[in-house]
């Protein structure tokens, strides 16, 4: 027995799902809870993969970036596949595969091999983002009810970040860093059983067919785009990271060209044309850049400079990720009667104090200011995201879902690119600059400690007291020098993100 299809489910108030449709959203949070604890388990793991691979600044870069950067390449091409032939056979495939691949990340030899995995888990990872929040979509018409299903959606994401440090912090603290990769195989085999008998497929019932050209155009735009800007930030301004983002533009110029002229579309970009969608899109693209910035350099700062445990930097991080969570639930009945343009602003107003306080204190920052900020921080960016992706899908018609879902999770993944990308080349540009090496050191540990911190604390371990301890300070206060700008980049994006919310929000009931 399989559950049946939905084709088509237009909108109407008064249907309303019973216990099957939570039980069946209970099931789709598996993979959206697998993907929000494997980000933030990757935050923490960083030193211990800098130590045990000694990568490059650029490698180590990569490495976190590979996986959005294909994600967000290839997101609304899966979205739009997913509307074709199923969205929950898509939701199936990817999480096979993700899982599959997960196991060989987690003992890849080389950092090569792990940026190779990452990559692959990218690939399959598009899959399972847009057909979650579709399938939702699809079994939640009443809007009410939608409304609080997208917050529990929105709250998983924070619920994994959550439970990431904790679970990710036990492992580091007892197996090697690999662990963390394992970490998809139990929670995506309850998937595998559940899915099949529990969650409706989905699909559009006129897809038209599949254009070759569109999903070429839509990879095309994205991936030298986003190579482009993180290109740039690393090496400054040059000849390659330009033509790379001319070449993006150029592919999404024709991209929307050839939209426009089909009778069925990949993605319809009449979408755009809201105020509310664009905007809604635009908001949750420079929330996540702050937020997935912010988690790069705070891991980092709490175990290499203030020398806390994995375990311990993920609790310092708890209160504000629980917050994030209450914040995305609790702001349900407020937006049934609260204008968007009022929660949005007011809620971001709260996150942007946050990174303030931050950049005020800069490497001065200890672990309690660090935990009251980011519950600032996730108070206002789970609340916005809960009415955000309302929005987004509020004003996508039902058999459209796949493309309009991976929109929002287009931003949410070149968000977490842009945010790894530019407050963290900040961080590794300035770390370089202000490193001061001891001397005696090989050219290997030269290359090492000058690129990265991890780097600098594993080559302290191979020193003499007195030049270990020399190299760490100068290590830690270089690393620091680059805290502050990053905040106040990172409060400056909030507020963007709430000005953004203000224009574009401001007819939307």
């Amino acid at each position: 027995m399989t559950a049946p299809t939905l084709a088509h489910s237009p909108e109407h108030p008064s249907v309303r799902v019973g216990r099957r449709g939570w039980v069946a959203l209970a099931v789709l949070m598996l993979p959206v809870l697998l993907v929000s604890v494997d980000n933030t388990v990757l935050n923490f793991a960083l030193p211990a993969i800098s130590e045990s691979l000694t990568p490059s600044g650029t490698a180590l870069l990569w490495m976190i970036d590979i996986y959005p950067l294909v994600l967000a390449g290839l997101l609304v091409s899966m979205g739009s596949l997913g509307d074709r032939i199923g969205r929950k056979k898509l939701l199936l495939i990817g999480s096979a595969g993700f899982g599959l691949v997960s196991i060989g990340a987690a003992f890849a030899p080389t950092i090569e091999l792990l940026i190779g995995a990452r990559a692959a888990l990218g690939f399959f990872g598009a899959m399972l983002m847009p057909s979650t929040l579709s399938l939702i979509r699809s079994i939640f018409r009443d809007r009410s009810q939608r409304r609080l299903a997208i917050a529990v959606w929105a709250s998983g994401f924070a619920a994994g970040s959550a439970l990431g440090p904790i679970i990710g912090g036990v492992l580091l603290e007892h197996l090697w860093w690999g662990s963390v990769f394992l970490i998809a195989v139990p929670v995506l085999l309850p998937l595998f059983f559940l899915a099949p008998f529990l969650v409706p497929e989905s699909r559009d019932p006129a897809p038209g067919r599949l254009d070759l050209a569109s999903i070429t155009l839509s990879l095309v735009t994205m991936l030298p785009i986003v190579y482009g800007i993180k290109h740039m930030a690393t090496e400054g301004p040059d000849l390659l990271g330009c033509a790379a983002i001319v070449i993006g533009v150029a592919a999404g110029i024709l991209f929307v060209r050839r939209q426009s002229r089909l009778e069925t579309p990949m993605l319809d970009m009449a979408l755009f044309h809201k105020p509310a969608f664009s905007g809604a899109v635009l908001i949750n693209l420079l929330s996540v850049v702050a937020l997935v910035g912010g988690l790069f350099f705070v891991s980092q700062h709490l175990q290499l400079v203030l020398g806390l445990s994995p375990l311990n930097a993920g609790l310092i991080l708890v209160p504000g990720l629980i917050t994030m969570i209450l914040a995305g639930l609790l702001v349900v009945p407020v937006a049934a009667r609260v204008r968007p343009s009022i929660v949005v602003p007011a809620a971001l107003a709260l996150s942007a104090v946050g990174y303030g306080a931050i950049g005020l204190l800069g490497g001065a920052v200890d672990a309690v200011a660090i935990a009251i900020c980011f519950v600032l921080l996730g108070l206002g960016i789970g609340a916005a995201e809960t009415v955000s992706n309302d929005l987004i899908l509020a004003n996508a018609p039902v058999e459209k879902a796949g493309a309009a879902s991976a929109v929002s999770e287009t931003a949410y993944e070149l968000g977490a690119v842009l945010g790894t990308a530019t407050l963290g080349t900040i961080l590794t540009a300035s770390y370089r600059n202000a490193v001061v090496l001891p001397d005696g050191l090989s050219a290997a540990q030269q290359s090492a400690a000058s690129e990265t911190l991890g780097g600098a604390v594993h080559v302290a371990g191979e020193l003499p007291p007195d030049a270990a301890g020399a190299l760490l300070e100068s290590a830690r206060l270089a690393f620091d020098s680059g805290v502050g700008i990053s905040a106040w980049l990172g409060c400056g994006l909030i507020v963007a993100a709430a000005t953004v919310a203000l224009v574009s929000l401001r007819h939307v009931r």
